[in-house]
């Protein structure tokens, strides 16, 4: 019998493959090395390929796609119910090759080679911040080690750092002041690489009419705009704006047994980074209202009235989110709300 669906359990060398027949009998069952995957799935006749959607999961279904297979990315979460007993990959293949095979199972969209590249200045841009942010860090530890203190914000490093060349050595030792100088070197250039990425996506981002639709939302920049385009793509494959939502980890946890009904935090599920954007655009937006000389938005006003700050961002988040869905499906910029316009 011919195999018509494969499970694949992807690794840095060594693969492995469990292949079953229409009935759903094993076929095939094997380990192959790197080098050889491409060439042993080019001799095999169009088949469903299914994969875990982990590190290089898009390359490897790109590449099986212009070999003609059907590649399908799969959830790891939606997988791990079908793994038998003890955790091998000979298991994890079959497990996978099991579930790409059900009709209930939701895959993930296979990413473009231009999405993925913008979404690596987004991972690069995150990770310079984060060490930027250590680094700033570090360096207000040591000098107030010495009594030399600045208020906080980015803003403020330099303050702190023309506070630390006027120290004299009774203040500041010079083994301390070469090391400090050295971090602020490190800051410096961190900073240069962070404007250089950031140039990057703001060029991306004028030269992508999708993305400056979605910047016309009310808390979305060209960060959020770039980042939703590059990892969203088709917003087809969401069945509604709440879908879309739940996939951002921005609707709550539920839990249910019999007639009883618990609705619990977000879930916190789907990319951490787009959910983060949203609500630090949300953040924005609800700042506004404690804001003289901005116009007030009834609504936001109300919500923050019976709910705490924290929990009305990340309600607005939520309805931002729901709102983005319908300018992607529809290729629309954004629309006030009836009242603001009637109001207007």
């Amino acid at each position: 019998m011919s195999v018509t669906t494969i499970g694949l359990d992807l690794a840095k060398s060594v693969f492995q493959i469990h292949g079953v027949d229409a009935a759903g009998h094993l076929v095939l069952k094997r380990r192959i090395r790197r080098h050889g995957l491409l060439a042993f799935f080019e001799a095999l006749p169009p088949c469903l390929v299914g994969m875990e959607a982990c590190s290089s999961a898009h390359h490897w279904a790109r590449e099986l796609v212009e070999l003609g297979h059907d590649a399908r990315l799969v959830p790891p979460q939606y997988v791990k119910p079908y793994v038998k007993r003890n955790k091998t990959d000979a298991a994890d293949a079959e497990a996978i090759c099991e579930a790409v095979g059900r009709p209930n199972i939701r895959f993930v969209p296979i990413k473009s080679r231009e999405s993925q590249g913008l979404l690596t200045l987004h991972r690069v841009r995150s990770l310079l911040l984060r060490q930027r942010t250590a680094s700033v860090n570090a360096a207000r530890g040591l000098l107030s080690e010495f009594g030399i203190v600045a208020a906080k914000g980015i803003c403020r490093v330099g303050a702190l750092r023309g506070d630390m060349e006027a120290a004299n050595e009774e203040v500041l030792p010079r083994e301390a002041r070469a090391a400090l100088d050295a971090l602020f070197e490190h800051l410096d250039a961190l900073t240069a690489k962070l404007d250089a990425v950031d140039q990057e996506i703001l060029a991306w981002h004028k030269a992508s009419e999708a993305s400056q639709r979605l910047a016309t939302a009310p808390g979305v920049g060209p960060l959020t705009a770039t980042a939703l385009i590059a990892a969203v793509g088709d917003a087809s494959q969401f069945v509604s704006a709440r879908h879309f939502a739940a996939w951002l980890g921005l609707t709550p946890r539920m839990s249910a047994s019999g007639s009883r009904e618990h609705t619990g935090r977000i879930s916190k599920g789907g990319d951490r980074y787009l959910r983060t954007l949203l609500i630090h655009g949300a953040r924005a937006m609800v700042g506004t209202s404690f804001r003289r000389g901005v116009k007030p938005r009834p609504w936001l006003q109300a919500l923050i009235g019976r709910r705490p700050v924290n929990v009305a961002a990340v309600a607005v988040a939520h309805k931002t989110a729901r709102a983005l869905w319908a300018m992607i499906r529809r290729e629309e910029t954004y629309r006030q709300p009836a009242v603001f316009v009637t109001a207007a």
